[in-house]
């Protein structure tokens, strides 16, 4: 066996080629390896996510992030903890965007989605923000406040100004601070 000549060895040390270890063959199970690694993980995103179930007259929201909203409003303000709540922070926000230009729409359900996944992505839960509790979603949430990241704190600051202008532009919320509506009425004019 001396006189044949092991070009696998030979392929190894040659300079020239410095990945001269791998072959096409180990290349491509390599890279078909990372594939099924990257759509596992995505699809554990999902599973982790859930299905919403279908919410009708939505103009902009998905049922998703209709959701995620709706769970916010729900942990910021228990009184909509209530079923059928009296106000649908949700369903005005989705209102709200209806007007905005596309750039507006496409950021608040980028915002809504971050906030989503936050629990996995910045605290290591296997719970999406949906899933969690009331009282560890506005932990959660509340956290967001004095993150290091400015986008975390901006989306924060941002859903948080929404939903309280929201829910206290509401009369129902008038009564319990002590406001007893504008001096003119809606239906006169000015």
């Amino acid at each position: 066996m001396s006189g044949t000549i092991d070009y696998s060895r030979r392929r190894m040390n040659d300079p020239s080629r410095p990945f001269g270890m791998l072959s096409r063959r180990g290349v491509i199970k390599a890279a078909l390896a990372s594939g099924g690694v990257l759509a596992a993980g995505a699809g554990g995103l999902f599973a982790l996510r859930g299905s919403a179930p279908a919410v009708d007259g939505l103009k902009v929201l998905s049922a998703h992030g209709y959701r995620t909203m709706k769970h916010l409003a729900a942990s910021c303000f228990p009184e909509l903890r209530i079923e059928p709540p009296r106000l649908d922070l949700a369903r005005a926000f989705d209102g709200y965007l209806a007007d905005e230009p596309a750039i507006a729409q496409k950021e608040a359900g980028q915002a809504l989605l971050l906030l989503e996944y936050g629990p996995l992505s910045f605290e290591g839960s296997l719970k999406t923000f949906s899933h969690l509790d009331h009282d560890a979603a506005l932990s959660h949430f509340n956290r967001w406040s004095s993150a290091d990241s400015l986008l975390r704190r901006q989306v924060a600051a941002g859903l948080r100004r929404f939903c309280s202008l929201l829910f206290y532009d509401h009369p129902a919320t008038w009564a319990a601070i002590g406001y007893e509506g504008p001096a003119v009425p809606a239906e006169e004019p000015l």
